[in-house]
């Protein structure tokens, strides 16, 4: 594996695998991540536009949430470079660090600026089997930044796959250590799962490209695979998984498979066999789990796969999968940083004026009440109480409807928008009150 990896990039397989190592680890040294976008026809060298944003990572000494720079004093980073991102540790309790006491590691990347290409199965023309992209994606580009959980999710799933490299690389018997790289996101519709999975992959292109030259992102379209023809859907899973092969055998790649709504592909034989669906469906499930035990053994491949409905998965997938995190609706801390998030969005651009400050969640117990940003601060943690259950996919709209319902104005002050969403908020409320009857 060391050998294959050689002449990737600029550094050498060892220093290489030993950055590797570094990338997720949660060690008693904390680990900084800088990410710097490259422009598109820059023909800077990665090592010149890293040892120039070192110089200026120098020149900042704590921080508190991750930072973007997209302005510099630096000539070269100036003509070369479009942001520099210094991320906080992630999913440290922590909230600031002294960037002097970290070990920082730093990705210099480019953008993808095409979408996606359509796979198609020769037997089911006309119907999409598989969306493909070339990561990192300008498509993708901000949505890790965007999608705000509890738990460490996004923590955990980064662990995984720097565990899975690293007993890769120190060639673990996998007959005494499995692990199938099978990643299994549930819970209920709306709460990001399959977006998480877009960003996780385009996030892994830009973290891992000192050992991959470029990522792939294949989102399998579930429902093409079952094939009009009785006992031809099982073939056809073989065919698109025989795509997959021809992709994952480039070593210079990292291949990320997305299978959204994992159920349709993986129901239960025990209620097949019951007689209450076609025996076709049994040998879909029975190809796939045959693919995803061959290519498994692949260091370059994730599966990805998101459910809302896990009691019909078959148990034998369930198995398989090597980490099964459930995705709930936003906790009250993950409401309030939505919010914030959208209110720094529309204070940038320029629809919330003037740019006032909405304090993080843990702050306000340290501040004045009488303070006004502190009363906008609470104001807003109201809000995001009553909005506690409502999935993030809805939190992310309730600010535009807070506009067109409410506002109509070009430019509107954060007091008035504050009043606004809390009126959509309830409006919600009775939206849904209205539809359950």
């Amino acid at each position: 594996i060391i050998s294959k990896m050689k002449g990737l990039s600029d550094v050498n397989g060892d220093e290489t695998i030993k950055k590797d190592s570094m990338l997720f680890s949660s060690n008693v040294q904390h680990i900084i991540h800088v990410e710097i976008l490259q422009v598109t026809n820059s023909l800077c060298s990665r090592n010149e536009i890293e040892a120039h944003v070192q110089e200026l990572v120098a020149t900042i000494s704590y921080i508190t949430s991750d930072i973007i720079i997209t302005t510099f004093s630096d000539p070269i980073l100036t003509d070369n470079v479009i942001e520099v991102q210094i991320c906080h540790v992630e999913g440290s309790e922590i909230e600031g660090v002294n960037l002097k006491d970290c070990r920082v590691i730093y990705h210099v990347y480019k953008l993808e600026s095409q979408g996606s290409d359509v796979e198609e199965l020769e037997e089911e023309e006309g119907i999409p089997a598989a969306h493909h992209w070339i990561l990192p994606n300008a498509e993708f580009h901000k949505l890790w930044d965007s999608l705000v959980y509890g738990d460490n999710i996004k923590s955990k799933l980064l662990n995984f796959v720097n565990t899975t490299l690293l007993f890769a690389d120190k060639q673990v018997d996998p007959n005494i250590i499995s692990c199938n790289k099978v990643v299994l996101l549930h819970g209920p519709p709306g709460t990001g799962k399959t977006s998480l999975c877009k960003a996780l992959a385009n996030k892994l292109a830009i973290r891992l490209n000192d050992r991959f030259r470029y990522g792939q992102l294949i989102e399998i379209n579930s429902h093409s695979l079952f094939s009009k023809w009785f006992s031809e859907s099982g073939k056809l899973v073989l065919k698109m998984f025989s795509k997959i092969h021809d992709m994952i055998t480039d070593t210079n790649s990292l291949v990320c498979v997305l299978i959204d709504e994992v159920e349709s592909l993986t129901r239960s034989r025990v209620s097949s066999t019951a007689g209450s669906e076609p025996s076709d469906a049994i040998r879909v499930v029975n190809a796939l789990l045959t693919q995803l035990d061959q290519i498994k053994k692949y260091p370059n491949v994730l599966i990805l796969t998101t459910s809302n409905i896990t009691g019909t998965i078959d148990l034998a997938f369930v198995d398989r999968a090597d980490i099964k995190l459930y995705v709930g609706f936003p906790s009250l801390e993950a409401v309030y940083k939505i919010y914030s998030s959208i209110i720094k969005e529309l204070i940038d651009k320029g629809v919330i004026f003037p740019a006032d400050i909405i304090l993080p969640l843990s702050f306000l117990d340290m501040q004045e009440k009488d303070l006004s940003f502190t009363v906008q601060a609470r104001k807003l943690k109201d809000i995001s109480e009553d909005s506690v259950g409502i999935c993030g996919r809805t939190l992310r709209k309730l600010p535009f409807l807070a506009h067109a319902y409410h506002l109509q104005t070009p430019v509107m002050t954060l007091d008035d928008f504050l009043i606004a969403l809390k009126s959509a908020v309830r409006q919600y409320y009775t939206d849904m009150k209205n539809l359950e009857q």
